[in-house]
């Protein structure tokens, strides 16, 4: 009696460790199963069954923000300045025939010549109208003062020199014996000529011819 209720319980131990493996026959790899010698054994679960399903997916990367994406600095650049206009210079009068005292060399033909003693002064005229001057002369000083009239010029000169006063000369133009235009001193009166300075002793050398008309008023 003893030996068939161990050999009832040993087949119901079978049929439970049976039922719990899962498998009816021999055991798998990879399966749970009944070693030899009534060691219950489990295998290892395989690699592939605790990787996630979505594991060879691959991740997408955070984009990094770029450096271009950053707004541009503000320019500090000041306005340059509005350079100010250059001031034209104010056009000089034109000389006015009425400030010239010698009514008889406005009116004559050709180029003339006034000289005013008084206000040391002095132009070159054409028909009526200045065409040169005023500018600066020295007359004679006293005792050799320049003779006051209409004259005419006589002669002219470039490098006259005075014999009698041993002294040069330049662009000299005759109107009387002796007496001229001509380079001279403007602040030491002369022997009865009228001083001019270089460049308008030049210029009276070139515009005057032989024959016009020369005025001195006192």
């Amino acid at each position: 009696m003893k030996k068939f209720l161990v050999g009832v319980t040993a087949l119901a131990t079978a049929l439970v460790l049976t039922a719990c493996s899962g498998n009816s026959g021999g055991g798998a790899p990879g399966g749970g199963g009944v070693a030899q010698g009534g060691t219950t054994t489990t295998s290892a679960p395989s690699v592939s069954s605790l990787t996630p399903a979505n594991s060879s997916a691959t991740p997408t990367p955070t984009p990094t923000p770029s450096s271009s994406s950053s707004p541009p600095k503000p320019t500090s650049s000041k306005p340059k300045p509005t350079p100010k206009p250059t001031p034209k210079p104010a056009p000089k009068p034109a000389p006015n025939a009425a400030d010239v005292p010698c009514k008889t060399a406005l009116t004559s033909p050709g180029v003339s010549a006034c000289v005013d003693l008084s206000a040391l002064k002095t132009w070159l005229l054409q028909d009526g109208k200045v065409i040169y001057g005023p500018v600066k002369q020295l007359p004679g000083k006293k005792g050799y003062a320049t003779p006051t009239g209409v004259f005419h010029v006589s002669a002219k000169v470039k490098n006259y020199h005075s014999k009698q006063f041993d002294a040069p000369m330049p662009n000299s133009v005759f109107f009387l014996p002796g007496i001229a235009f001509h380079t001279g001193s403007l602040s030491v009166y002369s022997h009865g000529c009228i001083h001019l300075s270089a460049a308008a002793s030049q210029k009276y050398f070139t515009m005057l011819q032989k024959g016009g008309v020369v005025q001195v008023v006192a």
